[in-house]
């Protein structure tokens, strides 16, 4: 799940003089308004950091929500565009100003996040850790429990080009797979038919019996959760490796 905002700044600066301000401050505006999931922390996080920008605030105020920016995925050349186009219409010297705090955020620990960091910053459930089931991938695979009582759920998640063998989920009665897509981008094939793309939001379902392959596009990571569909005496089968030419005919 998506963390959690809990602030507690009104109650420890302001909470015995002024009560009722530190109460909207932590539980109304960090409370309720910054975890309302009608938006995205990233989105919420850029509106801020131009809102303050924009009224000349260039205290400790602005240097919080621009760390709390780049702490959702704002990436250091994302934030100098953002600090560039409010220029324009909230003016130079505000932006002057701003920058200088921006250079000294992202300077901490400006490369210290991986690849998968920065992409774990996009994904509501984790990547997890090194698939045990490698040997049957092309690539790195991560894996990832989400449910482990009733129905088995996990989160695969495939870097950069990464994909899975050709496989079968056989099955006596039932069985079979689903898949939902949950981030980045990748694809889905079935022997014999052509490959389909997948993005966030697509559901893929998986018949037992049928040959087929998934994994992440050659220019981005690509998550999804995994649902085992019960039957009876089931298993998969791992077969060949999906090609390097007809992997390479993909986008």
């Amino acid at each position: 799940m998506s963390e959690k905002i809990v602030q507690t700044a009104g109650r420890n600066a302001l909470g015995e003089f002024a009560p009722e301000f530190a109460h909207f401050n932590d539980d109304v505006l960090f409370g309720e308004n910054w975890n309302n999931t009608d938006m995205d922390l990233k989105t919420r996080s850029i509106i801020t950091v131009v809102a303050l920008m924009s009224q000349g605030v260039t205290d400790n105020s602005i240097r919080y929500h621009i760390h709390n920016a780049k702490n959702h995925g704002v990436s250091q050349k994302e934030m100098a565009a953002v600090i560039t186009h409010t220029a324009f219409y909230a003016g130079w010297p505000h932006a002057w100003a701003v920058f200088n705090i921006a250079k000294e955020v992202y300077a901490d620990n400006a490369d210290a996040l991986t690849e998968k960091d920065k992409y774990q910053k996009t994904l509501l459930f984790p990547i997890g850790e090194k698939n045990p089931y490698g040997e049957f991938f092309v690539g790195q695979s991560y894996l990832a429990p989400v449910s482990t009582e009733q129905i088995p759920v996990f989160n695969v998640t495939f870097e950069p080009a990464c994909r899975n063998n050709w496989h079968i989920h056989r099955s006596k009665s039932g069985g079979g797979q689903m898949l939902i897509c949950v981030g980045g981008r990748g694809y889905y094939q079935q022997w014999g038919s052509p490959a389909r793309e997948l993005k966030p939001g697509d559901v893929v379902n998986i018949p037992a019996q049928v040959k087929h392959w998934h994994g992440a596009a050659p220019d981005s990571w690509f998550s999804h959760l995994a649902i085992e569909i019960q039957g009876e005496e089931t298993s998969t089968q791992w077969c060949e490796p999906v090609s390097d030419e007809d992997y390479g005919k993909l986008k």
